[in-house]
């Protein structure tokens, strides 16, 4: 019944006029006309789980602008999953905490329920953990089906956000069919389909190919800069997501090692020498750095380019 309803509003609604309008908020959230959520502000937050001396975060200070993307890395058991589970209520682990969250000047565990589930979109590090139906179409339509969406609003939705994120061709497989890549694509539409405000993403290229993990960052990134979403990732693949982000935290041992811009935090691995991390910045920065990056250090090709053309003087004169 549902794939009928698709094949009538794919004809009829081939915009993403709803997923770009900033006043189309979840009817079944209760939402509708009200103002979007301002920004998330972690103040002095530190956490523990039970049974333990040691702190997985120590007062944690940062905050997010609405409709900007956070990149967060660090180490193995710097903390990153922990911070990012406790934004939102519905994975938030059991443990002891000081200081506060708010989201939308909200404490997360005070949000109802069902606007939780609207207004934060959570996407796991491993596809097949959050995947509950058998075919695509059905999993794009599940949550809104269990938020009581209208059915109409669900036909709509689940037509714009097959077209915005071009999966259309597959709609109608079964999600075994699927691989890695297009499983964890099937994730975020999903999780898009129901319109939240902020998209908490937890390593989700971590069992990804090259090529896939890059086109999964790209459409996390088309989600932040067309549909003006906040988006807040943890990821160790920083030569494809440090150039996507606004902000970069930096989590050492559960504390605030860095937080600002991709090119002072790139600044701050070389000075730091932060040898896990420097491998790992996209190679404008690493080559920037061997030619004195005093004045920034580049993230994408097209810049890198441009630092590399201003010392082709310099590079000449060393050329054999």
């Amino acid at each position: 019944y549902v794939l009928s309803l698709f094949k009538k509003s794919r004809r009829e609604y081939m915009g993403v006029y709803s997923l770009c309008n900033p006043a189309f908020l979840s009817t079944a959230s209760g939402r509708e006309g009200t103002a979007r959520m301002e920004k998330i502000v972690v103040e002095k937050f530190s956490f523990r789980y039970p049974g333990t001396e040691r702190y997985a975060l120590k007062e944690l200070s940062f905050s997010v602008e609405q409709g900007s993307f956070l990149l967060i890395c660090g180490r193995s058991g710097s903390g990153k999953t922990t911070l990012l589970r406790c934004l939102k209520k519905e994975v938030a682990p059991h443990g002891e905490n000081t200081g506060r969250i708010l989201i939308g000047g909200l404490v997360p565990g005070n949000i109802p329920l069902v606007e939780s589930a609207a207004m934060i979109g959570f996407v796991m590090q491993d596809p097949e953990n959050q995947i509950v139906t058998d075919t695509v179409w059905h999993e794009l339509a599940f949550g809104l089906e269990n938020l009581g969406v209208p059915t109409g609003v669900i036909r709509r939705r689940v037509a714009e956000t097959a077209h915005f994120f071009g999966i259309a061709s597959w709609f109608e497989k079964s999600v075994y069919e699927l691989s890695g890549g297009q499983k964890q694509i099937l994730n975020l539409a999903a999780v898009m389909a129901m319109q939240p405000d902020i998209i908490i993403l937890d390593e989700p290229t971590a069992q990804l190919d090259p090529i896939a993990a890059k086109e999964f960052l790209q459409a996390v990134k088309r989600v932040n800069e067309e549909l003006g979403k906040t988006v807040i990732l943890s990821e160790h693949r920083l030569d494809d997501a440090l150039p996507l982000a606004d902000n970069a935290l930096y989590l050492r041992g559960g504390k605030n090692g860095f937080f600002g811009s991709p090119k002072e935090f790139a600044r701050w691995c070389m000075n730091e020498r932060e040898e896990t991390f420097i491998p790992a910045l996209p190679m404008a920065a690493r080559l920037a750095e061997m030619w004195g990056g005093a004045d920034g250090f580049p993230l994408s090709v097209k810049v890198g380019r441009a630092f590399l053309e201003s010392r082709k003087e310099k590079l000449r004169a060393v050329s054999p």
